[in-house]
């Protein structure tokens, strides 16, 4: 308004504007493409606040009388302090021991909250950012530390992941727990925030009741030396473009949204091997199974291959699908189903309860058919 009504000021504000820009080209000289530092095109962690224990943002469910669930009845062995070790009844079920628990102090399956995080530093790496290295050894089955962060619903969950798209990020910090129940470490957590993936890792996440309350915790699957990366399979979840894996295990997928490939079982074979093992406790279903007449496939003999066989009679019915129980050297009882007969190799595949298949020769095995 007040340049309107001074229209000469205006006018020699222009000028000089003018001669400004020009001065500023002569003294430039040629013309060059602008940028910024590198400092400023490499992507940064978020910026988070550390937190010992989850925050719910979400309703949080209500701890009950039940929630103390099984009392384990575990007591110290002779020359040890140690109480709680891999038989506890709670342990075994993914359960910390409970108020209720006769175990005292020196219990070893205590909440998270009470165990000691392993020692770990963090580091950068050269592909993966941040990275997270054990500053000690850990022994195979240790509890490493806990994953937290700020406990949300779907709902949130949905609504950050769009925000954080649009931003153009790409590092997510999400555990889904429970149905509409969410580990979101983006903004509040811990050093598990860093744990990087790999396609062959040496951490597992295993998901813990502890007082009723569902809780994440990182466990080593093998033993780690002190300097190691700590490593587990993310098994992402694909929001957006692919990305690329840079774990370098000889197992790599290439990329995060890959999950691992692992043969298939089908329903009623499933039920038959959960059935099998059922029935290695029931006596009553013990004794339903306990038939031995047995069926061939590619010339398997009746019964055990360590009896004699001479005598025993063949068959020529096809045995795929069929159930067997093998017991190996270490008096274990195994159950899986035939897959597949090779007639060259004259080896059957079995799929076992865990999902491996192995080729076996069916004449160097103790075996028998299970019978229903």
């Amino acid at each position: 308004m007040l340049l309107e009504a001074m229209p000469a000021a205006k006018k020699d504000l222009d000028e000089r504007i003018t001669l400004a820009f020009n001065k500023l080209l002569k003294d430039i000289g040629n013309q060059v493409e602008f940028e910024l530092p590198d400092s400023f095109n490499k992507s940064k962690s978020t910026a988070y606040t550390l937190i010992k224990r989850n925050i719910y943002l979400t309703k949080k469910i209500k701890r009950r009388l039940e929630d103390d669930g099984i009392f384990c009845s575990c007591s110290a062995s002779l020359g040890s302090s140690r109480v709680c070790d891999r038989d506890c009844h709670c342990g075994m079920l993914l359960s910390s021991c409970s108020s209720g628990c006769k175990c005292g102090s020196s219990c070893s399956n205590k909440p998270f909250q009470h165990r000691q995080v392993k020692k770990m530093k963090l580091v950068q790496t050269e592909k993966c950012g941040s990275g997270i290295v054990a500053d000690e050894d850990i022994r195979q089955g240790e509890f490493v530390i806990e994953y937290v962060g700020e406990v949300i619903d779907d709902k949130t969950c949905e609504e950050r992941l769009w925000k954080m798209k649009h931003r153009g990020e790409t590092n997510f910090y999400l555990c889904e727990i429970n149905r509409d129940m969410v580990i979101d470490a983006t903004y509040k957590g811990n050093k598990s925030r860093y744990i990087n993936h790999s396609c062959s890792p040496n951490t597992e996440m295993q998901k813990w009741i502890i007082d009723g309350e569902t809780r994440i915790g990182i466990f080593a699957t093998r033993d780690i030396r002190k300097g190691e990366h700590l490593t587990y399979d993310y098994q992402f979840v694909q929001f957006g473009a692919d990305q690329d894996c840079h774990c370098g295990s000889s197992g790599c997928r290439k990329k995060l949204g890959v999950k691992p490939s692992k043969p298939k079982m089908s329903s009623d074979a499933a039920l038959k091997l959960v059935a099998c093992q059922v029935a290695v406790s029931s006596p009553k279903l013990k004794a339903m199974m306990s038939g031995k007449d047995v069926y061939q496939n590619g010339d398997l003999h009746r019964g055990s291959s360590q009896r004699a066989l001479s005598s025993l009679p063949t068959y020529s019915c096809n045995c795929i699908g069929e159930v067997v129980r093998l017991s190996r050297h270490t008096d274990k009882i195994y159950f899986g189903i035939i897959k597949r007969y090779d007639k060259y190799s004259r080896k059957h595949s079995i799929m076992f309860e865990d999902g491996t298949v192995k080729f076996l020769d069916m004449s160097k095995e103790d075996w028998d058919f299970v019978t229903w």
